[in-house]
């Protein structure tokens, strides 16, 4: 389909969720976790200021640098991988195509 992308959502129970998600709606991936109910949170609504989207990127994407307000909020989360990133910093693009994450546990 034109305009979507294939994208894998691994949750915390450990099961792959195939979703088809559109690249022409400016979503971010915490926004599509949301919807699809995979138990992201998204606290501060996308303004990287909670880590409660973050994920593990575990596709060889290649992915937008790393803003300092993203970098700031992963060095205070819990949790973090050499992998993590913020949902919500990760825009659905065309060439995210079969991007594959993990969603991070949840932080107390």
């Amino acid at each position: 389909m034109e305009n979507f992308i294939t994208l894998t959502i691994i949750d915390r129970n450990n099961v792959e969720h195939s979703i088809q998600a559109p690249t022409d709606m400016n979503l971010n991936l915490m926004e599509l976790a949301k919807m699809e109910g995979h138990g992201v949170k998204g606290e501060c609504g996308g303004m990287a200021l909670c880590a409660t989207c973050q994920v593990y990127i575990e596709s060889n994407h290649t992915l937008p640098e790393q803003s300092e307000a993203e970098l700031d909020m992963l060095d205070q989360a819990f949790f973090v991988q050499d992998n993590s990133r913020l949902g919500c910093q990760i825009y659905l693009r065309p060439e995210l195509d079969e991007l594959k994450v993990r969603i991070a546990p949840e932080q107390d």
